[in-house]
């Protein structure tokens, strides 16, 4: 499916360039959730087809990423299931992060006071891996900022000295390739770049992972067998990631299947080129060099309450005017922002 083609999918009353504050259903993902709703509503079905959605979006994200679904795990947030690979550190690990990270996959490191946690500039994340440390943390693009990380650089400095990578998605995963299978782990929250309601999320997990990691909520959704896991011991976790599982919220899950299933028919690489393009487009216009990111951070004096006034959806991030471009935008909506925010 062209882009061209796909606009049609969504129907946005006015510009909005807010993706990295959440994106907005395509039509298939929105129907499906308001079907589901229906039925709920009516009480004309049961439950287990809502979950089964669950499993259909664990595919297609494993597909999405480059990975075996059977390392896929699925939960409601990015914090619970970083909390799971906090787990798999012993005491005294010492964590690396970046000072500017979101407090998601910040906190749940920062809370285990048996580990030493230290918040570096990202500039020096490199640097600081290779002195040698037991685990890093980062996210592929920050949210504050824009910035595309240098996963190149990181993966190597930390597979020299054996360390274990937690790379958080949710600004990246729906506009930039990537390759899961770098990394021991990585989380995202679905409902920015890949299009779902709140309340979705992934795990991607490696080998070594998973044999140290601790199901500490586990329930019966992680069971090896999950309708036979309703009842008592013994315990009977599943082998592979899903042991991570958290139950899944239906709705959610109702929703991001189809959104998925919608950017794997448009393709990754092809948004990546589009979104890429329009913020460059954007870039240019207030004066700024070209970038490799979605996500564009400017500072730009009363920019944000223009865009207000003039019904335009972006946002402010650490006293910057923050605009986030994907597939749903096009040249028009670009040329419209910045007919409101130039002087």
């Amino acid at each position: 499916m062209k882009i061209s083609e796909a606009h049609s999918l969504w129907e946005p009353q006015g510009v909005f360039c807010n993706t990295a504050s959440y994106g907005l259903p395509p039509r298939p993902a929105w129907e499906a959730l308001q079907s589901a709703l229906t039925d709920w509503h009516g009480g004309r079905t049961s439950w287990e087809n809502w979950g089964q959605r669950t499993e259909g979006a664990r595919a297609l994200f494993a597909e999405l990423v480059g990975v075996d679904v059977e390392r896929v795990a699925v939960g409601s947030t990015v914090s619970e299931l970083v909390g799971s690979v906090v787990t798999a550190l012993p005491p005294g690990a010492r964590v690396v992060v970046p000072e500017i990270e979101f407090t998601s996959t910040l906190f749940p490191f920062l809370v285990q006071q048996r580990l030493d946690v230290r918040t570096v500039p990202l500039a020096q994340l490199v640097d600081v891996i290779a002195d040698g440390v037991d685990a890093v943390a980062f996210s592929a693009v920050q949210m504050s900022t824009g910035e595309v990380a240098d996963l190149d650089a990181i993966t190597g400095a930390a597979a020299a000295v054996g360390a274990i990578t937690l790379c958080d998605a949710t600004q990246a995963a729906g506009w930039l390739p990537l390759e899961a299978g770098r990394f021991d782990a990585v989380v995202c929250a679905a409902y920015k770049w890949l299009m779902s309601p709140r309340g979705s999320a992934f795990l991607t997990v490696s080998d070594r992972l998973l044999e140290r990691a601790i199901p500490h909520s586990a329930g019966w959704y992680a069971g090896e067998e999950v309708h036979a896991s309703y009842f008592g011991p013994p315990l009977r976790l599943a082998s592979n990631a899903r042991r991570l599982d958290l139950s899944p919220a239906w709705f959610s899950w109702v929703g991001t299947e189809p959104a998925l299933e919608v950017i794997k028919q448009i393709g990754v690489e092809a948004i990546h080129d589009h979104d890429v393009a329009l913020a460059n487009r954007f870039r240019a216009g207030v004066g700024l060099d070209p970038s490799d990111s979605a996500i564009v951070c400017a500072d730009i004096p009363g920019a944000a309450q223009r865009l207000q006034e003039a019904g335009i959806i972006a946002a402010v991030r650490g006293g910057l005017l923050r605009t986030s471009w994907h597939v749903y935008n096009d040249e028009s909506d670009v040329d419209e922002v910045l007919s409101v925010i130039r002087p």
